[in-house]
């Protein structure tokens, strides 16, 4: 018993160091079998109580049935003198027996297995990041709550539906943010259910409370106040329903008479009817087809802009990169997924034993996927990439090796002078939203530690299938890559000339259903002068 404490105290002080579980799918797969042993922790102490109250309930059984003939003639009863012994030893000692056996303590297994896993557990913070995921994903895929409450979601094998509770906890989030947009859209949702019978911790007033206020602040005062009256109706002393009543209805009179004053009235109610909420909510540009509608469309496979004509010169090939010895007998599969900027795609490049040993690798060592701050120059966190990562080196498995030597093989470009070799796995709803991987004019100290220059190019493998979302987009040329396990893709992020190629600003769109597991490998400038000669103009 010792050593299983010992050995589970080690294994959760690995756990410890991994915060932040909903950044990464693969090590929140950890807490199903936190869960798992906590369940049959659970389960050891219902058994040992069901034992100890089937003891009392035979204990009382035998007493009921010896007390009801004993109280009806007590004293011929206890003329008996063994009767009498008996009561007296009953009561002396028996009864202190069963008391003994009531306060027997038969939790101390599993709350101490509870008190040493519970310091492990997720945080506020993973709930909320998690809560905030399903919200991202709610938006970027155009689902509604009712579709996400029901868990129709493409893909999926394990469904699950979400309960009152769950629509009013993702409601509160929201409201916590001032996101009234989404704190209307998940306390309606819980209403509904409620409405629809449902039984729930929650009432209806609590969720009617949270929702006319946010429906009020969207400026839609004639809703909350029907809402303020139906609340009213199920509690007439609800001290704050009662004061917005009054308000609501005084807001509305005013804007009444100011209506039929400026005789604006049809043309309010027809820009009222314009209003999109969320883009109120996001306080998006003017621009009619911002960057960030942009990524959203083709995260949902939507305005790539790729004509017929520019699809037709895109090809397929086996590649031996001018005769590689390497890959002379054995050249891979290249085929061109994007033109401008070009992007081309490997196929059955890792194999599935090279996936699972990165993936063993790095899994002990995921942490918070960082970003290179531009004021700093420092690495810090962002709320805009949800993942975790690694790096692994050349040297620590001859896989890692292979896999550099192949990157290599195929691009022409040294690999003595690129990054590590990054592993990554997206957490709940994990994303990179837009960005470049070269350092612009504007941060001319981004890889300066590094010494080896510019990001010349990116190679980025997929490890895993993704059931839905995950796709790589790139928003200002309407170009959509999406996962495929044991394939890679590589693109130019500088021209020959060594200048920045903007066009190859991407993202890692949100995961819907999946699990998405990448690694990539940033080449450098620095060891290129004979392998990629520089060219003679600017965009060459």
């Amino acid at each position: 018993m010792a050593l299983y404490w010992l050995v589970l105290s080690l294994f959760f002080q690995t756990l410890h160091a991994h915060v932040d579980f909903f950044t990464s799918i693969g090590q929140m797969t950890d807490l199903l079998y936190t869960e798992k042993d906590l369940v049959t922790s659970l389960k050891d102490y219902i058994r040992a109580e069901e034992s100890k109250l089937q003891q009392v309930k035979q204990w009382a059984e035998k007493l009921d049935s010896l007390t009801a003939t004993a109280v009806q003639d007590p004293e011929g009863f206890l003329g008996h003198p063994v009767n009498a012994f008996k009561l007296m030893k009953r009561l002396n000692s028996e009864w202190a027996d069963l008391e003994s056996l009531v306060l027997k303590d038969t939790t101390d297994g599993f709350i101490s297995n509870l008190t040493v896993q519970r310091q492990y557990f997720p945080t506020d913070e993973d709930q909320t990041g998690a809560a905030k995921a399903l919200l991202r994903l709610q938006d970027t895929y155009k689902l509604s709550a009712n579709v996400l409450s029901a868990g129709d979601l493409p893909g999926v094998v394990h469904k699950s539906r979400m309960t009152v509770e769950d629509c009013f906890e993702l409601g509160k989030v929201a409201y916590s943010e001032a996101d009234y947009y989404h704190t209307e859209l998940w306390m309606t949702q819980a209403l509904k259910q409620l409405d629809e019978g449902e039984s729930s911790s929650v009432d209806k007033v609590t969720v009617m409370d949270y929702l006319s206020y946010a429906i009020y602040q969207q400026g839609e005062i004639d809703r909350a106040l029907e809402l303020t009256k139906r609340m009213l109706k199920l509690d007439p002393t609800h001290q704050r329903a009662n004061s917005n009543l009054k308000y609501f209805e005084f807001q509305l009179e005013k804007q009444r008479k100011a209506e039929e004053t400026e005789g604006k009235k049809e043309v309010k109610e027809e820009e009222k009817k314009k209003v999109d909420k969320r883009d109120v909510q996001m306080k998006r540009s003017k621009d009619p087809l911002p960057e960030r509608k942009r990524y959203e469309q083709l995260c949902r496979g939507e305005g790539v802009r790729m004509t017929h004509r520019r699809w037709s010169r895109l090809f397929c090939r086996y590649q031996d990169n001018g005769r590689n010895p390497r890959l002379i007998l054995a050249p891979v599969k290249e085929e061109d997924e994007w033109d401008r900027p070009r992007i081309v795609r490997y196929h059955n490049i890792i194999s599935d034993y090279e996936i699972s040993k990165v993936k063993e690798l790095a899994k002990p060592r995921l942490r918070r996927a960082t970003v290179h701050d531009p004021i700093t120059g420092k690495l810090t966190t962002a709320q805009y990439r949800v993942s975790k990562s690694a790096w692994l080196t050349t040297d620590e498995h001859p896989v890692i090796e292979r896999i550099n030597q192949r990157i290599e093989d195929l691009t022409g470009l040294e690999m003595d002078t690129a990054e590590e070799l990054q592993v990554a796995n997206y957490g709940v709803g994990g994303q990179y939203e837009p960005h470049f991987d070269f350092g612009r004019k504007d941060e001319p100290d981004a890889f300066k530690e590094l010494g080896t220059g510019n990001r010349i190019a990116t190679w980025l493998f997929y490890m895993s299938d993704v059931a839905a979302g995950g796709a790589t987009v790139f928003p200002d040329v309407g170009a959509a890559v999406w996962p495929k396990k044991g394939t890679a893709v590589f693109w130019y992020n500088l021209f020959a000339s060594g200048e920045g190629d903007y066009s190859t600003r991407h993202a890692a769109c949100p995961v819907l259903v999946g699990n998405k597991w990448v690694s990539n490998k940033w080449i450098h400038e620095r060891g290129q002068e004979f392998r990629r000669p520089c060219g003679l103009s600017e965009t060459e």
